[in-house]
């Protein structure tokens, strides 16, 4: 396969508004680099790259790359259609676009050169100081931190992940300094694409069984990104991790464990978490976040190795790490109804459940609420049938459970599986779970079912949050009527 080429050749993405592709397509376009891409649907994503020059076209279809050769690039003065194929475009993809696609086809008629998404991501990773940040759960929030952490103690980093962020208004910034903070995924195998200065692993766990048939393939995986790194810095609290990573740096919750760094006396409060730091051995001082959950204080912990590897001083750290209000979708406050609070949250496995469901208990004092309620939109039938005990059993900290039916993803329902079926399952452990599988009458069952102290929590990777502006739309109605 040929180099991607990031000295001025055009680029073109199909399925630009996804979180992964349009950040790659901001950093691009903010390089002054011509940029195009097609989705079926126009969105704030789409809109802020329409903003900074990007070409966007709102359906996928051959004849998008038609009107590309003839039109120019309105973001830049480097591309010239009275030269020759050189200057054809670069052609990226997801993982969701398949061989049947419309403007794919095309791409291939025309000769394209066609790339992963992670192709590209790998070429920019390679065109800085990179910090990459990969593991099964936590990697936007670890690297929402680092980026967040780097921004505020004046090193100004590039930044591309896979959540959206109100420090820098999106899932991606252009710095001007040599760091680049990246979001890794492996939920396809192209982890091993990247060589970055640093390697961060929060954990190792199943949770794409569409992709890998055994937890030793995807092991295989972070090895050989592990190896690919010039510095690993990971968790030895994950005991896959422990046993099958070598790391050069090494963070942990337990004081017992022997790891580089250590938080160690958590304190939950409602606004939080706090912690003491140790760093091999000495004590360093306390943390205080804006974020709950044991599982933060980790995510945490990895920003100050990594920050004290870059010689930053651990007071200008925890002064940073102090102000991080966190991504999108990661208990993110959306407003209210009725009394009832409004969270939204992307969890969708069943460890990431229960870390959720662990930090919404904690945070009840703040929203003076007296009940836990789980609403939940499974995602995949591979990943419900894989986890249909794990899923059954990671729901015990809430109040109440509502499950939806699957969200699908593109799949197909090879096993038969139901929201129903993991219904029945969760009521072997649980005594009050309800099943509501359509998402069109969902608003209306919840204002029937809210209580005024609640905090609800919406929980889930597909489109379950939709609910939500719903519900504070009918708030403020319901509050104008009454006034």
């Amino acid at each position: 396969m040929k180099k991607i080429d990031l000295n001025g050749k055009p680029f073109h993405f199909i399925g630009i508004g996804g979180i992964g592709m349009s950040a790659l397509a901001y950093i691009l376009a903010k390089r002054n680099l011509p940029v195009s891409g097609s989705d079926i649907r126009a969105s704030h994503i789409t809109q802020r790259l329409e903003g900074i020059g990007a070409k966007i076209f709102t359906s996928q279809t051959a004849e998008n790359l038609e009107e590309l050769a003839k039109k120019n690039y309105s973001n830049s003065n480097l591309f010239d259609h009275t030269s020759n194929s050189n200057y054809d475009p670069q052609i990226i993809c997801s993982t969701a676009i398949n061989n049947h696609n419309s403007e794919y086809q095309g791409a291939i008629e025309k000769g394209y050169p066609l790339y992963h998404r992670s192709d590209l991501l790998a070429a920019l990773i390679k065109d800085y100081q990179s910090i990459a940040v990969a593991g099964t759960h936590g990697k936007t929030t670890t690297s929402s931190l680092i980026a967040y952490m780097l921004l505020e103690c004046g090193l100004d980093p590039t930044v591309i992940i896979g959540g959206e962020v109100k420090a820098w208004e999106g899932n991606a910034r252009l710095g001007k300094s040599p760091y680049l903070v990246a979001e890794a995924d492996e939920s396809d195998g192209s982890l091993v694409k990247h060589h970055p200065q640093f390697g961060i692993i929060t954990n190792i766990e199943l949770d794409h069984p569409d992709h890998y048939q055994s937890l030793d393939q995807l092991i295989n995986i972070f090895q050989e990104f592990s190896s690919q790194s010039d510095t690993i810095i990971a968790s030895i609290d994950c005991p896959v991790v422990k046993e099958h990573i070598k790391a050069d740096i090494t963070y942990s919750l337990n004081p017992h464990s022997g790891a580089n760094y250590i938080a160690q006396n958590v304190i939950h409060t409602p606004l939080g978490s706090e912690a003491e730091i140790w760093e091999n051995g000495h004590f360093l001082g306390n943390i205080s976040l804006l974020l709950s959950g044991d599982h933060n204080i980790s995510n945490a912990l990895a920003s100050i190795a990594l920050g004290r590897k870059l010689g930053l001083d651990f007071n200008i750290i925890t002064e940073a790490l102090s102000t991080f209000e966190g991504a999108k979708r990661r208990f993110e406050y959306k407003g209210t109804y009725e009394g009832a609070t409004l969270i939204d949250d992307y969890a969708h496995h069943p460890s990431e459940i229960r870390c959720t469901l662990q930090a919404g208990r904690s945070r009840l004092p703040q929203y003076k609420a007296k009940r836990l309620v789980a609403i939940f939109q499974p995602h995949r039938y591979s990943r419900t049938s894989t986890f249909l005990e794990e899923f059954a059993q990671c729901f015990d900290q809430a109040d109440v459970v509502i499950i939806t039916d699957i969200y699908s993803a593109g799949e197909t329902n090879t096993n038969g599986i139901t929201g129903e079926s993991l219904v029945k399952k969760i009521k072997e452990y649980h005594d009050r779970v309800y099943y509501h599988p359509e998402l069109s009458t969902m608003t209306e069952f919840l204002t029937d079912f809210l209580q005024p102290q609640d905090l609800t929590l919406f929980l889930g990777a597909g489109n379950l949050n939709q609910i939500i502006p719903q519900l504070v739309k009918l708030n403020h109605k319901n509050l104008a009527q009454a006034a």
